[in-house]
């Protein structure tokens, strides 16, 4: 007989909206990860943030303002802040909290598992999507989501500074794209200066990036590379990897490959809601 596992403490607290959207309570999940007093555990939500702008992600579609009513006493309530949380946004979390609590461990390995799993569901999701359209709005997230993993996996390994994350990131491109670095990149496929790389990327160009994000992401964490040189270096190497693999197979360099038109109105138009804010 099978005995049925108790879920984690993280899946205890795990809440969902009225349309269905799942999140956490920033001030449940600061009791979860032990800290006595919220406005400690504010910092780290402040530091989330940071790391979630870095990596290009939307922080309100991961941090959503909200309000409880708590009891005083005597029938009396006040009203407390609070912060609406994503998986990834919990993710963030547990990866700046404080490393010497046990249950912080727990927290990063609920959330890295978690956050594998979606990524399985979501590559089945991928072979059913109908169009070129529909591949690049799902790529699109997808490289966005996985960059948020590697901002955190180079700022372990010491690339902290928006600047350093700046360089870091175009050792990353000139890998891939034959030396070329995000602002040759721009110039070669002749976008303005207000439009993003990947918001124009075709599928298949969007499939390299991701391939080139996960892997540095992994080598990163697997190897535990410190250093700014070193991590830069990582991600030179597993951009031309990549680069090398694509001629290996025949495939048309990703700076050959045309500009397409802005994803932002296709993912308006396919992506699901985000948080909202209360």
């Amino acid at each position: 007989m099978t005995t049925r596992q108790e879920p984690s403490l993280f899946e205890k607290i795990r809440k969902a909206d009225e349309e269905g959207n799942e999140f956490w309570s920033a001030r449940e999940l600061a009791k979860v990860l032990e800290y006595t007093e919220y406005r400690y555990f504010k910092a780290v939500i402040e530091r989330a943030k940071e790391a979630c702008k870095n990596s290009e992600q939307s922080v309100s579609d991961h941090f959503g303002d909200m309000h409880d009513m708590i009891e005083l006493g005597k029938g009396a309530k006040r009203k407390s802040e609070n912060v609406k949380l994503s998986r990834y946004a919990c993710y963030l979390i547990v990866q700046n909290a404080d490393p010497a609590k046990e249950v912080v461990a727990l927290g990063q390995t609920y959330f890295a598992v978690q956050t594998r799993l979606q990524e399985i569901r979501q590559m089945e999701e991928y072979k059913n999507l109908p169009g070129e359209n529909e591949k690049r709005v799902f790529l699109r997230s997808e490289v966005a989501r996985h960059n948020l993993l590697l901002a955190d996996s180079a700022r372990i390994a010491g690339v902290v500074e928006p600047i350093d994350y700046a360089v870091f990131q175009n050792h990353g491109y000139m890998g891939l794209y034959g030396g070329l670095d995000a602002k040759a990149i721009h110039e070669r496929k002749e976008l303005k200066k207000s439009q993003h790389i990947l918001d124009h990327m075709g599928s298949s160009e969007l499939a390299a990036n991701l391939f080139r994000t996960t892997q540095t992401d992994d080598k990163l964490r697997r190897e535990n590379i410190t250093g700014k040189q070193k991590a830069n270096k990582t991600h030179f190497e597993v951009g031309q990897k990549v680069r090398q693999t694509i001629q290996e197979l025949g495939g048309t360099m990703p700076e050959n490959l045309p500009s397409a038109e802005s994803i932002k109105r296709l993912a308006k138009e396919n992506d699901p809601k985000p948080i909202r804010k209360r």
